[in-house]
C-alpha cells in the first residue's frame, strides 16, 4: 500500500508534504508532486499537511481520482527507484496524462 498525490496538486505544488516525509519518497514533477509506490513506507505524515488535500491513502482514493494510483507510478517508469528526491531534484517532466491537462485554476 501507498499514498497517492492526485489532482488537486497539479500546479501548486506546496511541497509540505515533502518537508514531512522521512524517507524522502515525493518527487517533483513539472506540474505536480509523485509518491513513488515502492519507497512510500506508509507512514501517513504528509497527508495531514497537504493545503489542498491532495494526498490520500490508496484505499481511501475519492472514485473521480482512482487512475492517480496509475499516475503516481507511470511517472517512475522511466526513473526507477531512485532512493530519494532530494538527491535527484525537479524532473522537467510530468506523467504524459498530467502533462497533457490544461492549466488547473488555482
Amino acid at each position: 500500500m501507498t499514498y497517492v498525490i492526485a489532482l488537486p496538486c497539479v500546479d501548486v505544488k506546496d511541497k509540505a508534504c515533502v518537508e514531512e516525509c522521512p524517507v524522502d519518497c515525493i518527487y517533483e514533477g513539472e506540474r505536480t508532486l509523485y509518491i513513488h509506490p515502492e519507497e512510500c513506507v506508509d507512514c501517513g505524515a504528509c497527508e495531514p499537511v497537504c493545503p489542498t488535500e491532495a494526498i490520500f491513502y490508496e484505499d481511501d482514493l475519492p472514485d473521480e481520482y482512482k487512475e492517480w494510483y496509475d499516475v503516481n507510478a507511470n511517472f517512475f517508469s522511466e526513473l526507477g527507484s531512485p532512493g530519494g528526491a532530494a538527491r535527484l531534484g525537479p524532473q522537467s517532466f510530468d506523467e504524459p496524462s498530467v502533462a497533457k491537462l490544461p492549466p488547473q485554476a488555482s
